[in-house]
């Protein structure tokens, strides 16, 4: 079998932003990438109408890495012949939508480098005398197929997984309750749905209720907090999403590591834009006016259990406030729960007899012992090291200088 120098594992912002990198900076293109999506799409199901980036459109693919690249999101503006109007609308942040179409622009530039529609499913050691010289990485197709390459080095980057509340675990094949992650698809699937409960109090949850109240459904917003927090994303505060902020946390001691993720956590954690908090306020305050109470906002209560029912779900709240339960029904129930970043975890497990744990050096590579050649890298499974733009595109351009480097490195020594 062939061995590739390179297989990328997963093909969305970060693995594409590498991929535009070693292009650029000249490195041998004998990279390959799976990615288990049929098709490039960012963050699909969350594409509702009138969402806006949190970030500049500043912080693409590779501006921060090479102003010049034809791969920024200036020059597709430009490609696209909507340079001058997206100038006049004065703005650093644009539309979901339209920052998914220049990902998925960029994409299709690699489109021979990409195959989608497989899911890799393992990463096995390949030995050779005590060494692990190279890996095997399986996966399997659209059709069921499983597919084995090997390769010198691999990049992970699979992003997040739903995070599940253990109340809900049991509903993993009922329609009617879902993760954000999957909105838009179940919402299409729903039937007969007009009362519907949204269980978190960040971004998504709160872009999921005004999309709901657009859309004339009966929403109830259930959250432990006190009321939907403002993201900090003041000139200072936003410091620590710079690049050579990453050198800063990583030189940390753990302590100070885990210190510096809670002091910044509400940047990005359980948070939503002000203006979009001040769009839900108005909904409610003008239920007032109108003497109408079609949404509930249940504050400090939390999912004490949930059953499913031919009528519906039904939810046991309990009211932290006063300490009363009871038990509410809703046609559907939306999970903005966020989500966890462990999947690399299970994925690269044959491997840990040769790792040091998931512990990764400075430039994002599994630490790995004397005997294991191959060379691991992770976008977006760094946060506890790196810090908290790890997963975020805040440092993706940066990112992916920094491991090209690191494997043009290895192929120089390799060479000697």
């Amino acid at each position: 079998m062939h061995i590739h120098n390179l297989i990328g594992i997963g093909f969305g912002p970060s693995n594409l932003a590498l991929a535009i990198a070693l292009q650029e900076q000249g490195h041998p293109a004998d990279a390959l990438y799976l990615e288990r999506q049929e098709q490039f799409a960012w963050h699909p199901d969350m594409l509702l109408d009138n969402t806006h980036m949190q970030i500049s459109f500043l912080k693409d693919l590779a501006m921060l890495r090479n102003p010049t690249s034809r791969y920024t999101f200036l020059h597709y503006l430009h490609q696209q012949q909507r340079l001058q109007d997206f100038i006049n609308l004065k703005t650093f942040y644009p539309s979901r939508r339209e920052f998914n179409d220049y990902l998925a622009w960029a994409a299709r530039q690699f489109a021979a480098q990409c195959h989608y529609g497989e899911d890799v499913s393992a990463v096995l050691p390949v030995l050779e005398n005590g060494q692990v010289t190279h890996l095997n990485v399986q996966s399997r197709d659209r059709h069921g197929r499983v597919q084995e390459r090997l390769a010198r080095n691999i990049v992970v980057s699979v992003g997040g997984s739903p995070a599940i509340p253990d109340s809900f675990a049991a509903f993993k094949d009922d329609e009617r309750v879902f993760h954000s992650s999957a909105y838009l698809t179940g919402l299409a699937r729903l039937k007969d749905a007009r009362r519907i409960a949204v269980i978190g109090a960040g971004q998504s949850a709160a872009e999921i209720f005004m999309d709901l109240h657009g859309k004339n459904f009966n929403v109830d917003l259930i959250t432990r907090g006190r009321a939907i927090k403002p993201a900090d994303d003041s000139p200072f505060i936003n410091e620590i999403f710079n690049a050579d902020y990453t050198d800063y946390v990583f030189h940390q001691a753990p302590s100070e590591r885990a210190a510096l993720l809670d002091e910044y956590h509400n940047t990005n954690y359980a948070v939503a834009d002000t203006a979009l908090i001040e769009q839900i306020f108005n909904v409610f305050y003008q239920q007032k006016v109108l003497g109408d109470q079609r949404h509930q906002f249940l504050r400090r209560h939390d999912v004490v259990a949930a059953h499913a029912e031919a009528g519906g779900i039904q939810l046991q709240l309990n009211d932290q406030e006063s300490g009363t339960a009871f038990t509410t029904r809703y046609d559907a129930v939306i999970l903005a729960t966020g989500y966890q970043r462990q999947k690399h975890h299970s994925l690269l497990a044959p491997l840990a007899p040769w790792l040091d744990g998931m512990a990764v050096d400075r430039h994002y590579q599994l630490i790995g012992n004397a005997q294991f050649q191959p060379r691991v890298f992770l976008q977006g499974g760094c946060e506890a090291s790196h810090g908290l733009s790890d997963t975020l595109l805040s440092i993706t351009a940066i990112r992916s200088q920094e491991i090209g480097a690191a494997l043009h490195a290895t192929a120089a020594a390799a060479a000697l």
